[in-house]
């Protein structure tokens, strides 16, 4: 990936965060007044400040596709066989799912006893469809990788939320910009790159 493609990703990915963000965060507040920092009589501030937080969340979520993208290659480079790499990360996205739900079932006092199980399977709908249309994009060995992403580097990244006493409205105000950001990285990666379809390459970085 040359500099002019990194930094095109590195902002058009911001900007997306950023959207996402004001979208979601003035949804809420209008279902929610209590929503926001000054409630909805300010709600321009508000979305100033929404707007800002996406801008920092879509930075975040890049430094995270990044890490993972250095994760695949040294992987890769130690399994040697992509099989083995992909069958890890299945087990691990696995395992995180189940971690997601047992945190927010531990916190639904805070979250409610719907978004406790509502938010990963919601998150697993949205992750495989993510991977299909990734799929349909590059090769089958990518649905894996996407789903990886999509469910454990998401969970990671929205950590500090699922931490704090913000209630429902951080964990969601947090989770959907990063997930947005995360799908928008993973299907703009092979766009970007543009490596050669063989069958060497697929199974050499079936990310991109």
């Amino acid at each position: 990936m040359t500099l002019r493609k990194w930094f095109f990703l590195f902002w058009s990915c911001m900007a997306f965060g950023g959207a996402v963000a004001v979208v979601a965060g003035l949804i809420m507040q209008w279902t929610d007044p209590s929503f926001g920092f000054l409630g909805i009589e300010a709600s321009g501030f508000n979305a100033g400040m929404m707007l800002l937080s996406g801008v920092m969340i879509g930075a975040f979520s890049q430094m995270g596709f990044f890490a993972y993208l250095t994760l695949n290659y040294i992987a890769l480079s130690i399994f040697r066989k992509g099989y083995l790499w992909n069958t890890l990360q299945a087990y691990t996205t696995v395992f995180m799912l189940f971690l997601f739900g047992y945190i927010l079932y531990e916190q639904r006092a805070q979250l409610g006893n719907v978004l406790f199980w509502l938010l990963p399977v919601l998150l697993f709908a949205g992750s495989w469809a993510v991977g299909v249309i990734k799929v349909k994009k590059t090769n089958r060995l990518a649905f894996i990788p996407t789903l990886f992403l999509m469910v454990a580097v998401t969970v990671i990244e929205a950590w500090p939320s699922l931490n704090t006493e913000g209630g429902a409205s951080a964990v969601i105000f947090m989770m959907l910009p990063l997930f947005a950001c995360n799908a928008y990285q993973i299907l703009m990666l092979h766009r970007l790159v543009k490596t050669e379809e063989t069958e060497s390459t697929q199974s050499a970085d079936p990310v991109s």
